[in-house]
């Protein structure tokens, strides 16, 4: 039997007007939001997600900020080792680093990095960014790799993917999954694998297990945004209308997610936002709390 708890819920900030962020999260913080998350892409028109993060910490006191996820087979070891040390301490402990390895070529082209060995060159980081956490040398010949983190052994780390490799680092390396974009039915089995795996790593306690959906509360214009926004950020994967249709848009179809998420045994749930009217952190409080 799972969880009958209530998950946390948290926000998916829109990515097509950075300046408007700032208010997104002062909002989201005076309301019982647990987390505002932020992907992250290379060669698209988003915000970059740890400055972003850094910007909107300082315009809270209470809220998580999590990177959903941050493809960090692009960024340099030991400056991402750098900068997510000094977020979480500027965040006193508030930050989550939710990370992956990425599915855009282009992406690492622009980063120079060779496409097909992101997943060895993850997990070559992980061991690394571990190592400067916990306050070690950062390699031969190399001292270590400041500031120590607030938390104990470095912020929480998701893992996002569906791929095997993705579910097994979960176990190897992480605290927990982010499942994206799927519903509850066809997520539940990733959940399951990944307790599954968590228990094969003989690991203490239970993964941290969050769910997304992508949602739009409000006028006409303010879906219709979110789904050109969805169609556009989804392009490249042939699987832009899918994703799309699975934009939930109604007050009641958002509240039977989160009991569905619920029910599969969902920690949290991030609730998605494709457009960047910040009534709809209102209008979701007032749907979900």
């Amino acid at each position: 039997m799972h969880s009958t708890h209530r998950p946390h819920l948290g926000l998916g900030l829109p990515v097509d007007d950075p300046a408007l962020l700032p208010e997104w999260a002062r909002r989201a913080d005076a309301l019982p939001f647990s987390t505002l998350g932020l992907l992250d892409r290379l060669v698209y028109d988003n915000p970059e997600p740890l400055i972003t993060l850094a910007t909107l910490a300082g315009a809270t006191s209470r809220i998580r900020l999590q990177t959903e996820v941050l493809i960090a087979p692009v960024h340099n070891t030991a400056l991402l080792a750098k900068q997510t040390a000094t977020l979480d301490r500027l965040t006193g402990g508030r930050f989550t680093l939710g990370i992956g390895v990425g599915g855009r070529a282009d992406d690492c082209l622009a980063a120079g990095i060779d496409t097909h060995r992101r997943g060895r060159r993850l997990d070559e980081q992980m061991t690394l960014l571990r190592r400067t956490w916990n306050g070690e040398p950062y390699g031969a010949d190399v001292g270590p790799v400041g500031p120590r983190p607030t938390t104990p052994g470095g912020p929480r780390v998701l893992f996002g993917g569906f791929a095997p490799a993705a579910l097994e680092r979960v176990g190897r390396f992480g605290d927990g999954f982010l499942g994206a974009a799927l519903p509850a039915a066809h997520m539940s089995g990733l959940f399951r694998q990944v307790e599954a795996v968590w228990q094969k790593y003989d690991r203490p306690g239970r993964p941290h297990l969050v769910a997304q959906a992508s949602v739009a509360l409000g006028p006409d214009e303010t879906v219709e945004r979110a789904r050109r926004n969805l169609r556009d950020y989804y392009a490249f994967t042939g699987r832009a209308e899918y994703m799309t249709k699975g934009l939930l848009t109604g007050a009641r179809e958002i509240r039977a997610a989160v009991d569905a998420f619920r029910d599969i045994g969902a920690d949290e749930v991030v609730f998605y936002c494709w457009s960047s009217d910040p009534d709809q952190v209102d209008r979701l409080a007032e749907t979900l709390f």
